[in-house]
């Protein structure tokens, strides 16, 4: 019998096609929900031989139907990503199955090893963590695959922008405006995309004397090629959702004290931080839900949004 909560079982068919990936000793004996992801449904699927030994893998299952739309295209470049990140200085789970059609499983799915470690997202101990982050994206940056992946997309226009309630309408006004210039002239590299803290695993045992290190970097579905300021932006934004906008601001000057290269002008910058900035409008309490779910309960959607508001004035008065 498998040990897990309703929440966390497998669907039939799923169950059946992890099965063929599993030597024949193998067997699944525990399944648990993990918490934290926006798009997917994330199970640790815990696997057990007749000798004791255990081992666990995850599972990424797609079942909103805008993502079942294009988890062809998401899979298989998370998979392959994956694949070409094994070796690297990147720690990522590696690739053990894909179905990103759904043709075995009731939903498209992926299925992975699963590294050690956790998101840490308190405020404690922000400051070690930030160099850690910082070196591990220009890590990321100096990937050079055979072939690209594909060409970055901003996640939002000027004219999609919706101002948070409350928010500054003068600063918003101009920060509109600076995003709807033509993007700036840049040097592509291999982005994650969506890297933040919620994606970076972290050792933080006590036993560790020096200090917390990265174990894995996860979600590779985004993954695309583009400037390094897009990946610093969103970092950025995310560090000033969650622990403040001085926070936010600080992420540019740790990724270029790590050896990462950015814009050579503030302007272009300013652009690519509130290209990412301004894609949260609107869409703050998705973020806040998983953020909730990790123990920051006073992470409101009101609060994120104050900070978010207070971020993009930050941001015109450093750099505009």
């Amino acid at each position: 019998m498998i040990d897990h909560d309703e929440a966390g079982a497998v669907r039939p068919l799923t169950l059946a096609w992890v099965g063929r990936y599993l030597k024949a000793s193998e067997r699944i004996v525990k399944t648990e929900v993990l918490h934290g992801g926006i798009t997917a449904e994330m199970r640790r699927l815990t696997v057990g031989t007749q000798d004791g030994n255990i081992r666990d893998l995850v599972l990424r299952t797609f079942v909103d139907p805008y993502f079942v739309e294009h988890a062809e295209n998401l899979l298989n470049r998370e998979a392959g990503s994956l694949a070409l990140l094994a070796g690297t200085g990147v720690p990522v789970p590696g690739p053990v199955a894909v179905d990103p059609t759904a043709s075995h499983c009731e939903y498209p799915s992926l299925l992975m090893t699963h590294l050690p470690g956790r998101t840490v997202l308190d405020d404690e101990g922000l400051e070690t963590r930030i160099p850690l982050l910082a070196r591990q994206l220009v890590t990321i940056h100096a990937v050079r695959p055979s072939e690209r992946p594909q060409e970055y997309k901003a996640w939002t226009t000027a004219d999609a922008v919706v101002p948070p309630d409350g928010a500054d309408a003068a600063a918003w006004a101009a920060a509109i405006d600076v995003i709807r210039k033509p993007a700036p002239p840049y040097d592509g590299r291999f982005l994650h995309r969506d890297f933040h803290p919620g994606n970076v695993l972290f050792d933080v045992s006590p036993p560790c004397t020096t200090g917390p290190r990265i174990t894995g970097v996860v979600d590779w579905v985004q993954t695309s090629w583009g400037p390094a300021d897009l990946d610093v932006a969103h970092c950025s934004t995310n560090l000033a959702m969650l622990h403040g906008p001085a926070w936010g601001l600080r992420f540019a000057d740790a990724y270029e004290e790590a050896g990462g290269v950015l814009a050579s002008t503030a302007s272009e910058r300013l652009y690519w931080l509130l290209l990412d900035a301004l894609a949260f409008a609107g869409g703050v309490a998705l973020v806040v839900r998983p953020w909730q779910q990790a123990g920051r309960m006073e992470l409101t959607t009101r609060a994120v949004e104050e900070r978010l508001d207070a971020y993009v004035a930050a941001l015109l008065d450093a750099l505009g």
